[in-house]
């Protein structure tokens, strides 16, 4: 795929490795013990089958929502999102970059020192069986294949055009998409094609670069598998 050519608000998604999707803390967050099973992602607690469908709640600063998995979709997707979710991966992380109409992203952890640890923590490519619909869950990725690590996108509106590039969903909002549509989308996209974070510094500098240059943004409080 050529990225050169009119570069769409979606090329970024799967663009360098830098410029795909990310995320960060709220207010002060805990300190992850070194020997934690974030630190090592082959730990088996992080790598364990998911079941064939599962909720998983993200209480927020904005509400709630809750998103429905269907392993079927892509197997190697919802596995990873169901690890990351059950072993608090995601908790006090933000919705770093949202733009209105087309997607809101998240998933880089906000300290620095778990992060390393998963930039590189790369897994399979699924088949893409369903389309990227509004409300539809995917991971973010680069150009090149087995990109997809830790970093997600709830979708907007329906960007099928995002199927044919690869981009697999692994579920969809099943309850509070309103909740998803009111996260603050006021900074836009990132830099350097706008005034949004600049994700090298947050992968490099973590939630207290959010926090100090882009204090409105929304932020997932905490994340679990229901009745998990």
């Amino acid at each position: 795929m050529n990225l050169t050519k009119t570069r769409p608000v979606w090329a970024s998604l799967i663009g360098s490795a830098v410029l795909v999707l990310a995320s960060c803390g709220g207010d002060g967050g805990s300190e992850t013990p070194a020997d934690g099973p974030l630190m090592n992602p082959l730990a088996a607690e992080l790598n364990q089958p998911a079941p064939e469908t599962f909720q998983a709640r993200f209480e927020t600063t904005a509400g709630d929502f809750v998103v429905e998995v269907q392993r079927a979709w892509a197997p190697n997707g919802a596995d990873r999102f169901y690890n990351l979710v059950k072993n608090g991966f995601y908790d006090d992380v933000a919705f770093f970059r949202v733009i209105d109409g087309f997607m809101v992203q998240f998933g880089i952890h906000g300290d620095p020192v778990v992060w390393a640890n998963w930039r590189t923590a790369q897994i399979p490519d699924d088949q893409v069986v369903e389309s990227n619909a509004r409300g539809t869950v995917s991971f973010a990725m680069t150009s090149q294949p087995n990109s997809r690590t830790t970093q997600v996108f709830i979708n907007y509106g329906d960007n099928a055009n995002l199927d044919e590039y690869g981009f697999a969903p692994i579920g969809t909002v099943s309850e509070g998409m309103d909740v998803v549509d009111g996260l603050y989308s006021g900074y836009g996209e990132g830099a350097p094609q706008g005034s949004g974070p600049d994700q090298l510094r947050f992968m490099d500098e973590g939630n207290e670069y959010l926090r100090t240059d882009f204090p409105e943004l929304d932020y997932v409080e905490r994340a679990t598998i229901v009745g998990g």
